[in-house]
């Protein structure tokens, strides 16, 4: 068995760090972003990751940054066998990454070198990939630049949201992880070197472009609305009972159908894009829980032919 040092933050981490436990291994210290104000009340929060290492027992840290040299002194102090990073959301300072025996093993949501940085599940369904992955990697001082280790391939569905994607990633992703510790134990974990071709960069997703825009083609507005699903939420206005409203469109599928871009073409919320047409599934008004397009539509009361730009 190993030990290890956690590094992580979101919901996505927490699978990965109750399958490390839960094989054995001997979890030294969890890392994980500081408590932030959140919630109407804006009281502090503990991250999902921090919060499960307390009910395990596992001792926490929260540095707000690891670029001082108590920090990372501290850090070295641990004498782990091998960091396992996942969605941090810190840079790890080369003192971090040359500190466990082992290194630092990162778990990403991509198939690299496509989709290195912040937001790769979300640009994969953007772009129309028909595919992705998960895959461990050592990590280097450049961003998600180190030799692959194993990989676990998925196939991305027309119907398939960022959610969804997030859900099934975060299963297989911890699967995958403790079956690299399992080969490094071993010392059994190859590397293979990242192509130099086929770089794409996952920019963070930026508030701005969240708005639908309907003036595209239908194909590009259905990812774009599955890719930001469920957060932060692809939007359009619609006029509710005399006041225009922000709308999120969470779910949607392609249809048939012409007509000018952003206008509602039938009662069963078919929207005519640039070239052909989608049909909201799903949807949220702002301070309400997410409705099915027909349910929707009954309180919504949207006349056919209105615009939705």
């Amino acid at each position: 068995m190993l030990r290890i040092i956690f590094m992580g933050t979101p919901d996505f981490a927490v699978p990965t760090l109750m399958e490390i436990v839960g094989q054995g291994h001997e979890v030294v210290a969890v890392y994980s972003q500081p408590p932030r104000p959140a919630g109407r009340g804006m009281e502090e929060r503990k991250t999902p990751v921090h919060e499960k290492a307390e009910l395990l027992g596992l001792p926490v840290f929260t540095p707000l940054s690891l670029k001082s040299e108590e920090e990372q002194a501290k850090f070295a102090a641990l004498d782990a066998d091998v960091a396992v990073v996942v969605a941090y959301g810190l840079l790890l300072p080369k003192a971090i990454l040359d500190a466990p025996a082992h290194g630092c093993l990162n778990l990403h949501g991509s198939l690299l070198p496509r989709w290195r940085g912040a937001a790769p599940i979300q640009r994969a369904i953007m772009a129309g990939d028909a595919e992705t992955g998960v895959e461990v990697m050592r990590m280097g001082e450049g961003l998600d630049t180190g030799p692959v280790c194993m990989v676990e391939r998925i196939a991305i569905s027309d119907e398939m949201t960022a959610g969804d994607l997030h859900d099934k990633m975060m299963v297989l992703g911890a699967d995958l992880m403790v079956r690299a510790l399992a080969a490094l134990s071993r010392g059994a974990l190859s590397e293979t070197e990242q192509a130099e071709d086929g770089v794409l960069y996952a920019q963070k997703i930026e508030k701005a472009e969240s708005r639908v825009e309907f003036a595209r083609p239908a194909s590009e507005v259905h990812n774009h609305i599955r890719g930001l699903s469920p957060f932060p939420g692809a939007w359009c206005e619609m006029e509710i009972k005399g006041k225009r409203q922000r709308v999120k469109i969470l779910r949607s599928q392609l249809v048939e159908g012409e007509g000018e871009p952003g206008t509602l073409l039938s009662e069963d919320m078919t929207i005519a894009c640039k070239d052909g047409a989608i049909r909201l599934l799903e949807l949220q008004r702002a301070g309400k829980g997410a409705m099915k397009a027909q349910d929707f539509q009954r309180g919504a009361g949207l006349e056919v032919g209105e615009s939705l730009i």
